[in-house]
């Protein structure tokens, strides 16, 4: 599994290919992001970019507001928050591994 910095499971994602692969790859600037008035997403710009982590499950705030503003607008409201619940568990994971 190849988790990206917010803890979305690239091998999953329908855009992998459309996105060149991984948001390390194209450096969190997904075909998608200037449609929404952004040039980096910030679920990659704060990890990575700001504070010089892999992914946001080495961040002690983790699920900060970032995560519950940043929804995809195609997502209900409850499918969003079982979303987080499940990107945090899965990055929270990924770091207890090492």
């Amino acid at each position: 599994m190849h988790l990206s910095p917010c803890g979305i499971n690239c091998d999953e994602c329908s855009d992998k290919e459309k996105c060149g692969g991984s948001c390390h790859a194209i450096k969190g600037k997904p075909f998608y992001i200037k449609d929404f008035g952004f040039e980096v997403c910030a679920l990659y710009d704060c990890p990575v970019n700001k504070k010089g982590y892999q992914t946001c499950g080495e961040c002690p705030e983790l699920p900060c507001q970032i995560f519950y503003e940043w929804k995809d607008p195609s997502m209900s409201e409850e499918a969003h928050l079982q979303s987080v619940k499940d990107r945090v568990a899965a990055l929270k994971a990924s770091v207890e591994k090492g």
